[in-house]
């Protein structure tokens, strides 16, 4: 009896391999904060090139149509490969859909279109008043956004939206919750078409007379 209280009394003044048990426990969360700034860095030299290549492809597809050396059928195809065929050794796996959409000027992207005439004066369109407004897209029917689909016409200005989904350079989605395997991000940039005619001018309607 005498023997065993000893040999406890020495096991708990007993040091030896405390140091190991210690760095068992902050091993674990060091090792995650230094993949996570490795995963930080990686998703911003990402961003930072596929932000580079979608402003080189936009003002490339303003100046010349068809993209040289880049298959599609489409602008926005032919941006897509441009900006694969740039960032293939960074992101080779990455999914991009670019969509184009056209403004008559820089000052109407995200806006709605022009009213010309707002009979009640409430600084809103009312169709039941008949006010008028500037058909920015040639749709007919007046938007809360001026921007028409595709890249548009001579000296029109072209928004480029660009959805990005690309692999995680580390499996960080298996030890943090809420994370997915994927990166992903949205980019814009926007660009003017050369003014290789004269720019169309839009119709201005008003509420009742189509």
């Amino acid at each position: 009896m005498i023997a065993t209280k000893k040999f406890m009394e020495r096991f708990r003044r007993d040091e030896d391999g405390a140091a190991i048990i210690e760095f068992a426990f902050v091993a674990g969360p060091m090792v995650l904060l230094l993949l996570g700034g490795l995963e930080l860095g990686y998703n911003s030299y990402v961003r930072s090139t596929m932000q580079g290549a979608l402003n080189d492809a936009a003002r490339t597809a303003a100046v010349e149509f068809p993209i040289i050396d880049v298959e599609g059928d489409t602008v926005s195809e032919q941006v897509e490969n441009m900006i694969r065929k740039t960032v293939q050794h960074v992101a080779p796996n990455a999914e991009i859909d670019v969509t184009p959409k056209s403004y008559f000027d820089f000052s109407d992207i995200g806006n709605p279109e022009k009213l010309m005439t707002d009979h009640n004066g409430n600084g809103e369109f009312d169709a039941a008043d008949g006010d008028c407004w500037e058909d920015a897209n040639g749709n007919g029917v007046y938007d809360t956004d001026a921007g028409g689909d595709g890249n548009g016409g001579a000296d029109d200005v072209v928004l480029y939206t660009a959805f990005v989904s690309t692999p995680r350079l580390l499996p960080l989605h298996g030890f943090i919750p809420g994370v997915g395997p994927n990166f992903e991000l949205t980019l814009k940039t926007a660009v003017r078409n050369q003014p290789y005619k004269t720019q169309s001018t839009p119709a201005v309607i008003c509420a009742g007379s189509t």
